[in-house]
């Protein structure tokens, strides 16, 4: 990303490490510290993007409302109150700029239009014993393996790693963001909801049907299991 303008034009320390307290990470910002607000774009800048396209109509202008956030978060980080985390306050500036945006371009968002519910269920029916199977009717056929066998270097392996983003990535858009807040970027099912603006039993929905399919994904390239199509 580009330099933003504003007071952030040098660097008080050198270094500002990823497992900074958030009171210090925000004094800093505070303090104009570059190294600060690197921290800041490293950690959650992509996912800014990410959820930006969920509203505005091309990845351009996704960075363009990205780009707006992060200067709104510049200038406003003195009024800063706490009430809820940084990044959650950041997402919520990222939401609102979005859909301000969308609105001007005559866009809206449905839940109906962003999921695919009505077409999908986690599991394929053929993974599970028909009625007239003699012994386990309606039981698993070919059940989820367990992964706990799995050599910790697999299952950390950069490949590994880039098919769970892979099947982020394809996932309809607001499954991979509620996906990527709750499980990346570890925001609360009520900040979810109310970024979204989603009830809490679609954002559980939501949640589990974007678990499903990355499981699935990830069945199929460690081999354990033959899940449906992503």
């Amino acid at each position: 990303m580009s330099s933003v303008p504003g007071p952030y034009t040098k660097a008080i320390t050198p270094v500002a490490p990823p497992e900074l307290d958030e009171d210090e990470l925000v004094q800093r910002l505070r303090d104009g510290d570059e190294q600060a607000f690197a921290t800041l774009l490293e950690r959650h800048h992509a996912s800014l993007v990410r959820l930006a396209t969920v509203y505005v109509s091309d990845r351009a202008d996704a960075e363009e409302v990205a780009q707006e956030t992060w200067l709104a978060v510049l200038r406003g980080i003195h009024h800063f109150e706490g009430r809820s985390s940084l990044k959650t306050w950041i997402f919520h500036i990222l939401v609102n700029r979005a859909r301000t945006r969308a609105r001007g371009q005559g866009r809206t968002v449905s839940l109906d239009a962003l999921d695919d519910g009505a077409t999908w269920t986690a599991v394929e029916p053929g993974r599970f014993n028909g009625p007239d199977h003699p012994r386990w009717p309606g039981h698993w056929a070919s059940p989820p393996q367990s992964w706990d066998e799995e050599p910790e270097q697999r299952l950390l392996a950069n490949e590994t790693l880039g098919q769970i983003r892979h099947a982020i990535n394809r996932l309809p858009p607001m499954q991979g963001q509620v996906i990527t807040l709750r499980d990346i970027k570890g925001l609360s099912a009520e900040d979810v909801c109310a970024l979204l603006e989603v009830s809490p039993e679609n954002q559980r929905v939501l949640l589990h049907r974007a678990r499903s399919r990355v499981r699935q994904a990830l069945e199929r390239y460690l081999g354990a299991g033959d899940g449906a199509a992503a």
